[in-house]
């Protein structure tokens, strides 16, 4: 024997359960992941399409770029144009809009915990062994869920049995059930799935929360460069409609959602060292007020080496994008204005070319975006709702900021930040509802679309840091950049040989079974990857 500790390849492709197509290459060496590479295996192309059109048109195109976070572009969009030309929209416009924007968390944050995340944590089939009283007892102990008792766990526990013993477990097919990565008791494992099945029936009552003020989900309708079209929705039944699906699904967060994350989270503290990178951005978003970005919620900044001690502000100016190792044609870094999409085709190599994503950094560095990103920067920068939650969690669970940096911590500030957007929500509504009352209902600022123009507009979502950037010339888009969070999140090595963050998080990952990569799975998903919205 050579003594060599030999090294295995795992490759999944593709990778279910997020939008588009995803390719993850890791290389295991002593039970340890080694290496890895991030493949976004699609191409989308809307930033050539989108040359040469009017530039009130644009955000219609973008929104497409995905049927998951479906708002958020259009939004990023209109304020690039209205950067551009210049103009600023009416309060009630930005009031409609954040709750909008909020919406888009509540529903899009509910539905990966629990349809898109919760099963790498969640053995489902587990579930068949649990003790229904006694996972009625856990469920009284654990949340305030308006649902419950024995027989109720004992009918969901039925239905599971049947999908098994049919052999056709749907959606819940092909997964590693009985894996030993898997710790939760049966019984909890039995109220996960319950609270799965009643989180399915709650995200179609959210995603009404943009049919009510946008005309439709997906892709709202009521967004437009000057404002939004939505007046003749504000009215008291629709202000009154939208309040009271926001109160439902804010209780469901709180009185389930919550819960659920803590008791997950309390048998898998081993992960608050497992997944974690080492810069994090957040252009953040959700003004209290009108002076922005200087009042946001979720505050705008860069935390470097995991310093949170001396949180950095973030300027637009400090990114470029490499195409070292994507699929495009050669050429240096640049910034978005400057940006270039000329796609070419090629074969995978992981020393080469391997992916259609860009590569962004900021200042030179690999980045993290997304929750645990906004929640690192607020938490750094004193924000007092997110300090306060933050730290009441970290006492709950009995453990130091330090596992904040990590899959587990991705996964927690998710719900974190849900829970604080959700409850600023009413701030806004109150807000509309006043201005109303006091007879203003203007939603719209007229504007004249100028010859030569260039603007920016940054945004925070569900998944990340956004940003689209325009250069209109002869009132056309001459070009149109957006660098969107999972460009930031899944994207390649740059020119330096730096891995993106998804390969950066991999490294180190413990896998018990090659064959059933589980422990790839939830570090990946933590990220919520939207590849469509990537490339």
């Amino acid at each position: 024997m050579s003594g060599k500790t030999s090294s295995q390849r795992i490759t999944i492709d593709p990778m279910t359960r997020l939008e588009g197509h995803l390719k993850i290459d890791v290389e295991v060496e002593g039970g340890k992941v080694k290496n890895a590479w991030s493949s976004g295996q699609l191409f989308r192309g809307i930033e050539i399409i989108l040359q040469g059109r009017d530039p009130r048109d644009a955000h219609h195109f973008v929104q497409r770029s995905c049927g998951v976070c479906t708002y958020v572009h259009a939004l990023t969009s209109v304020r690039a144009v209205e950067d551009a030309i210049g103009i600023d929209v009416p309060p009630n416009a930005k009031l409609v809009r954040r709750l909008l924007h909020g919406a888009q968390f509540m529903h899009d944050h509910i539905v990966h915990f629990y349809h898109l995340h919760a099963l790498d944590w969640v053995d489902v089939v587990s579930a068949l062994k649990a003790d229904p009283q006694k996972t009625a007892a856990l469920a009284d102990n654990v949340s305030n869920a308006s649902w419950g008792g024995t027989s109720y766990y004992k009918g969901v526990q039925d239905r599971l049995k049947t999908f098994v013993e049919s052999g056709q477990l749907g959606i819940l097919n092909n997964a590693y059930w009985g894996h030993s990565a898997y710790k939760l008791p049966p019984e909890a494992n039995l109220m996960a799935a319950a609270n799965y099945i009643e989180a399915l029936r709650l995200q179609a009552k959210t995603a009404r929360l943009h049919a009510i003020f946008g005309g439709k989900n997906p892709h709202p309708q009521s967004l437009v460069v000057g404002g939004v079209t939505s007046i003749k929705d504000l009215s008291t039944d629709r202000i009154t409609e939208f309040k009271y699906i926001w109160k439902e699904s804010q209780d469901f967060v709180k009185n389930v959602y919550i819960p659920d994350l803590l008791a997950v989270a309390s048998f898998y503290k081993d992960w608050g060292g497992i997944g974690g990178t080492t810069n994090f951005l957040a252009w953040g978003d959700f003004a209290l007020t009108e002076e922005e970005p200087e009042s946001y919620l979720m505050p705008r900044g860069f935390v470097k080496n995991r310093d949170l001690k001396s949180p950095l502000e973030a300027d637009q100016k400090k990114v470029t994008e490499h195409v070292t190792h994507g699929w495009y044609a050669d050429g240096d870094a640049k910034h978005p204005y400057d940006g270039e999409t000329k796609p070419v085709p090629g074969d995978y190599n992981e020393d080469g070319k391997y992916t259609w994503f860009k590569a962004p950094r900021y200042d030179g560095e690999s980045c993290e975006v997304g929750p645990l990103s906004r929640v690192l920067v607020a938490y750094a920068k004193g924000q007092p709702q997110v300090k306060e939650t933050v730290d009441g969690v970290l006492k709950q669970l009995d453990v130091p900021a330090s596992v904040l940096f990590s899959t587990l911590g991705r996964t927690a500030a998710r719900g974190i930040e849900t829970l604080i957007i959700g409850e600023t929500m009413s701030v806004w509504l109150d807000q509309l509802v006043e201005n109303i009352k006091r007879g203003d209902k203007k939603v719209y600022q007229e504007y004249e679309m100028p010859d030569e123009a260039m603007g920016y507009g940054l945004n925070d979502v569900p998944r990340g840091a956004l940003g689209h950037w325009i250069k209109i010339k002869n009132k056309k888009i001459a070009n149109y950049q957006y660098v969107v969070p999972s460009t930031w999140n899944f994207g390649p090595r740059c020119a330096k040989g730096t891995l993106g963050p998804v390969e950066e998080a991999l490294i180190g990952t413990p896998i018990a079974d090659p064959k059933k990569p589980l422990e790839i799975l939830r570090t990946v998903h933590s990220f919520d990857p939207c590849i469509a919205c990537g490339i």
